[in-house]
């Protein structure tokens, strides 16, 4: 027996539908143990899936006073923000410079860029260690900032260079021709169409370096300028047991990358919905 199209799009569509509620189910879900987690009353542990018998904020107090979460925060507001900052503008000048204008060796420059994002850092971390060591570097804020951001701007070169290489060619010689100097070609007419793109930039960049752990624990042995992941691993370490007061410390760490994508979804989702100019 023939299955009509209409039958055959609209099973299409329930099977699609399920498949992506179950794989939010999937995602969701941890999320939300973690949250009844730490609202659990210490010592009361919730197993399954049911609700704790009270609901308490101390193992936040608990987290924020041990942990001194302030001060790390306060270390990984710092550097995050420096590191952005300086692999944004770097981002954008040098994608421009490959995507638009037409230099001699663009390509090759293009191309070690994408180096940059392939190699493992993983395997330069110790030679980089023992570098920035001689340098007197180690245990500061240099020590994180200088190699995360060239981690940031190889990325970030290769994603802006896209979309300045979607600029058509004719938007670009009329605005030359018009007596528009390239600095004006970029930061007064590109970079506001670029919104959407240059949000989603600093949204991962923001959240890879927030997050990054391998050498800030390479590369920090102070505890005072340990970064918010650090600390919750030092955290960890000394309370593994506590699993209410962890959860706590990991909703924490989290806080600040949910508000930045809360505060920068539209644009966020601009990129990549097919780069709206008007996010």
């Amino acid at each position: 027996m023939a299955v009509s199209r209409g039958t055959s799009t609209r099973v299409d569509r329930v099977v699609t539908s399920g498949v992506l509620w179950l794989l939010a189910v999937l995602t969701v879900l941890p999320l939300v143990l973690i949250v009844i987690g730490s609202i659990t009353p210490t010592g009361d542990l919730v197993t399954g899936f049911s609700l704790p018998s009270t609901i308490t904020g101390d193992n936040f107090r608990q987290a924020w006073q041990t942990g001194q979460f302030a001060t790390h925060l306060r270390v990984s507001a710092i550097v995050t923000t420096a590191i952005v900052a300086i692999s944004a503008v770097g981002s954008i000048m040098a994608g421009f410079a490959l995507g638009a204008l037409r230099t001699p060796i663009r390509g090759t420059l293009a191309l070690l860029f994408i180096v940059g994002i392939v190699v493992p850092y993983e395997a330069l971390i110790i030679p980089l260690y023992y570098q920035l060591r001689s340098l007197g570097l180690t245990d500061t804020y240099w020590a994180l900032i200088l190699p995360q951001s060239a981690l940031s701007l190889a990325f970030g070169v290769y994603w802006m260079r896209g979309f300045f290489r979607s600029v058509p060619r004719s938007y670009l010689e009329t605005a030359w021709i018009e007596g528009a100097s390239s600095w004006r070609l970029l930061w007064g007419i590109l970079v506001p169409l670029a919104r959407p793109a240059i949000a989603t930039m600093v949204i991962l960049s923001f959240m890879w370096n927030w997050n990054e752990f391998l050498i800030p624990v390479v590369m920090i042995s102070d505890t005072n300028k340990a970064t918010a992941p650090l600390a919750l691993a030092n955290f960890q370490g000394r309370f593994d047991v506590n699993i209410a007061e962890l959860t706590a410390a990991a909703i924490i760490v989290a806080v600040p990358i949910i508000l930045l994508y809360v505060l920068l979804q539209r644009r966020f989702l601009a990129a990549f919905v097919g780069g709206r100019r008007d996010a």
